[in-house]
């Protein structure tokens, strides 16, 4: 729904390996052209992997160059091959990063994170049932990630102090609490 707003042009500036950037023109509802940037995102997936009969869930804790920070954060991955469903690529980013294969995955939300800029839509499961597999670590800061498995309980404080400030995880985190309840 655009509410009267109409994208008119778009014009690629960058690209790099899996996000490229774009002048977009657009019209409001009274004809009036703007332009906005926007970087487009081939989406992702997170995945909540609950353990101990739905007492704990396994973060990793990595590495993130764009905030230069190590995060504690739900395992995750782009939506980087092509026609792969993300159900699919959920399983699989939870066998490369934390080493688990889940026997039943539940889809808990689709959102975007940060719309005001970026396409980027994210898809959160919850993975149940697990039983553990070899790791696949593919890029530099998953070779030197930590899988840490945190207690239901403890997630509140967590968010509260700030031990976890990554959205995807706060959002998964709080949903696959109140899906368990």
């Amino acid at each position: 729904m655009s509410a009267g707003f109409k994208k008119v042009d778009e014009r690629e500036v960058w690209r790099g390996h899996s996000v490229w950037a774009a002048e977009a023109t657009f019209t409001d509802p009274d004809g009036k052209p703007f332009e906005r940037d926007i970087v487009h995102h081939p989406g992702a997936v997170a995945v909540v992997p609950v353990v101990d009969q739905g007492d704990a869930v396994l973060l990793v804790r990595q590495y993130r160059a764009p905030v230069d920070e190590v995060l504690l954060e739900l395992p995750a991955g782009k939506r980087d091959v092509p026609g792969e469903a993300a159900d699919l690529t959920a399983r699989r980013e939870l066998e490369e990063e934390a080493g688990m294969r889940a026997g039943r995955l539940e889809k808990l939300v689709e959102s975007y994170l940060s719309p005001g800029f970026c396409d980027e839509r994210i898809t959160i499961y919850m993975a149940l049932d697990l039983s553990p597999c070899p790791p696949s670590a593919q890029g530099i800061e998953e070779q030197h990630m930590t899988i840490e498995k945190v207690g239901m309980d403890e997630i509140p404080a967590l968010i509260a102090s700030g031990a976890i400030v990554d959205a995807k995880t706060i959002i998964g985190l709080c949903l696959a609490r109140d899906a368990l309840a």
